[in-house]
């Protein structure tokens, strides 16, 4: 027997990658429903073989729901989160809102999933930011191996990231220019064009000259993995419609040879090791797309520093940066017994 699960905000990106991911790695589902909002009510989603119809959130009763997955921005998820819980639901949510809540654990299994029992205090499990999801994949077993104490870390982060629209502007703009069109950017998801186009800008602007999505790298990866971890993050956003890639400079308090690092690197947890010294010999956005895996390149030493090397980081982030971690922060649940209301 199994769970009853529900889907909020179904019909986007991340919620469809949800239904495909519990189908593939057949989480047991008793019963699953796809919300919405009320102006997609009705629209149709896959859940394996079946195709399910979407409710509206607003009118919805929770009390017989196990999990809630929510996937449905920062506005709708800081009313209805809450909401929901104290319905009896466990929310797993996507969104920025409850990350940096003391009360709430912020979950990457393959780096901290006891951290889910944390989840008593308000009924909330957050799921990092997508760039961090990665990151701290990659970090940790070498975390464990040498501690860390700096990361510098550059993001190419694709546009799907940002949602359906910022794909479909990436596709129109693409097209407008091979028709000899002007690319529009005004009034879009970007502020520069971004077909054949590279934007060092992603979420707004902080006082200290950072980005939020910047900002949320630092104080995410000390709340999952370390706080004494040092970081500085350049995000920057590409034109690549699935999939994220970080270039990534560690500075450690114990030597650590490249050799060392990738030996460990092949034994840890989601992490798949493409790494031959030719052309070719590493994993870009494409390969990864539709994999469970982080994948991880280009490991070398350092030589500028004392005891650093640099990697390269590529992952699906609607799959590992927001859907998958979500399930397999629901795997958790299920596996140490806190869903009280499975059969």
């Amino acid at each position: 027997m199994g769970y009853r699960i529900a889907i909020v905000g179904a019909t986007g990106n991340v919620g469809r990658e949800m239904l495909n991911i519990l189908d593939e790695r057949e989480f047991p589902v008793d019963e699953l429903v796809a919300l919405a909002s009320r102006r997609s009510l009705g629209t149709e989603v896959s859940f394996g073989d079946r195709t399910l119809k979407c409710k509206d959130l607003a009118t919805y009763d929770f009390s017989g729901i196990d999990i809630c997955l929510m996937s449905a921005g920062g506005d709708v998820s800081r009313e209805w989160s809450p909401k929901i819980a104290a319905q009896g639901a466990i929310v797993i949510d996507n969104s920025s809102v409850w990350r940096m809540d003391p009360d709430v654990p912020l979950v990457v299994p393959e780096v901290n999933a006891d951290a889910v029992a944390g989840y008593a205090k308000k009924g909330i499990i957050a799921n990092p930011n997508c760039s961090t999801a990665q990151l701290v994949v990659a970090l940790k077993p070498l975390h464990d191996a040498a501690r860390i104490t700096r990361v510098v870390v550059s993001t190419y982060q694709s546009v799907s990231g940002a949602g359906k629209d910022a794909m479909d502007e990436l596709w129109n703009q693409t097209k407008g220019i091979y028709v000899n069109q002007s690319p529009e950017h005004e009034g879009g998801k970007f502020p520069k064009q971004i077909a054949f186009n590279v934007i060092p800008h992603i979420d707004v602007f902080m006082e200290d000259g950072y980005t939020k999505e910047e900002w949320k790298m630092v104080a995410e990866t000390k709340k999952i993995l370390d706080p004494k971890i040092k970081l500085t993050a350049t995000a920057v956003r590409v034109p690549v419609f699935v999939g994220h890639s970080e270039a990534v400079n560690i500075e450690f308090e114990k030597p650590l040879s490249a050799d060392e690092a990738r030996d460990i690197l092949r034994e840890a947890p989601g992490v798949l090791v493409v790494d031959k010294r030719e052309p070719g010999g590493y994993v870009t956005p494409v390969e990864c797309v539709g994999d469970f895996a982080t994948f991880v390149s280009r490991i070398r030493e350092d030589p500028t520093v004392d005891n650093g090397l640099a990697l390269w980081v590529v992952s699906d982030n609607l799959r590992k940066g927001a859907a998958l971690n979500a399930v397999q922060i629901a795997e958790c649940l299920a596996n140490r017994g806190l869903l009280k209301k499975a059969a």
